[in-house]
């Protein structure tokens, strides 16, 4: 009788304990307890598994990550009203992202970020032909980039931060070499989200790395970004012809609706430009990483910065969002102009322009850029 008292009382005390653990890593979304990251199956792609991130820090910020594409799937930060949501565009199961036509929500993309006149460019003497997928252009790496395919990925220490691998061979979507590329999301202490890309070759080969998320800083409460105030560190800009792909030429932004040296709302002069603004531009900044643009939200009060080590900044409005996407978060519909992007890259058709900075990348060189979304209240 005592040994079942003795009994009864110990597994009482392992209760407790690992209920006092459950409620101390699940405290985080009211702002208590440590940083985490948990992990759930997400769905099967080409025969592999697909599995969903979720890192929370001590603050109760959210980012979720898949393996496939290396997509951010939610950003879930808190306005000045102490309410959370959910600032990025997404869908509700793999199926969404799989679907033909997804506009690379929050996926990583490469080979080359942007576009390639017609898909050609020369290394070395050597002609080369990406794959066409864009008005007869190569964009965003081709028929099936980064944002197609599944990354091995791997929780690092800490709980803070998901690595991913992912090997594209020679030949892939018409670039050379055997391209190893790695990427680390973080998500900070301070509610940042930190990307960090490496990279190596075998064989020159052109490269150009980023993030495609779309961000809506009223989580959803606002079907447009109009009234999101934009800054971009940058005095000029790379114009483009009727099909994106840049003139060659660096413009001021001094007196156009390019002009986005000081806060400026979106809407402001969005009209003014065809479609929309879907440019690439030049950032004022030395090497190394350095705060480029920012976001403010004034209904929320949500503040978003960019920081990055790259040279360009693509600042893209969704454009080409028509509200026909299915699987939507919540149902909710991506109509024009619902979202914006700060895509930290090198500048668009670099390896058809001599005057844009390189995006060659040689064996035995290394390959490294960090960008760093920073969200705070104002």
């Amino acid at each position: 009788m005592k040994k079942n008292r003795v009994g009864s009382i110990c597994l009482l005390i392992i209760l407790f304990i690992f209920n006092m653990s459950c409620s101390f890593n699940n405290s985080n979304k009211n702002g208590m307890g440590a940083a985490t990251i948990t992990t759930q199956h997400f769905g099967t792609f080409e025969g592999k598994p697909i599995t969903e991130y979720t890192l929370t820090n001590a603050s109760g910020m959210q980012v979720v990550i898949i393996n496939y594409g290396g997509i951010i799937t939610k950003i879930i930060t808190q306005a000045k009203d102490s309410s959370w949501g959910d600032v990025v565009t997404g869908y509700d199961s793999l199926e969404g992202y799989t679907q033909k036509d997804t506009p690379y929500f929050g996926a990583l993309i490469g080979r080359y970020a942007n576009r390639l006149a017609k898909g050609k460019y020369t290394i070395d003497g050597v002609d080369y032909s990406a794959a066409l997928n864009n008005n007869g252009h190569s964009l965003h790496g081709g028929l099936k980039g980064f944002d197609k395919v599944v990354w091995e990925a791997a929780i690092l220490p800490g709980d803070s931060s998901v690595q991913l691998n992912y090997l594209s061979k020679d030949g892939e979507e018409g670039y050379p070499g055997n391209l190893k590329v790695q990427v680390v999301y973080t998500l900070t202490a301070n509610n940042a989200i930190k990307i960090e890309y490496t990279a190596s070759t075998d064989k020159t080969t052109i490269l150009n790395l980023t993030n495609h998320t779309y961000f809506n800083l009223t989580a959803g409460k606002s079907n447009t970004i109009y009234d999101h105030l934009v800054q971009i560190n940058a005095n000029k800009f790379t114009p483009v012809d009727a099909s994106l792909i840049p003139t060659g030429e660096l413009l001021e932004v001094k007196g156009t609706p390019m002009d986005f040296t000081s806060p400026k709302k979106v809407g402001q002069d969005i009209d003014k430009v065809m479609g929309g603004y879907d440019h690439n531009w030049v950032l004022n900044k030395a090497d190394g990483l350095q705060e480029v643009a920012s976001v403010y939200e004034p209904i929320s009060g949500r503040y978003l910065t960019v920081a990055t080590t790259e040279p360009g900044l693509q600042f893209y409005t969704g454009n080409f969002l028509d509200g026909t996407l299915k699987g939507t978060k919540k149902g909710i519909v991506y109509n024009k102009h619902y979202a914006l992007t700060l895509e930290t890259q090198h500048f668009p058709d670099s390896p058809n322009q001599p005057g844009f900075p390189s995006t060659l990348l040689k064996p035995g060189e290394p390959y490294h850029q960090t960008t760093v979304f920073t969200f705070s209240i104002k």
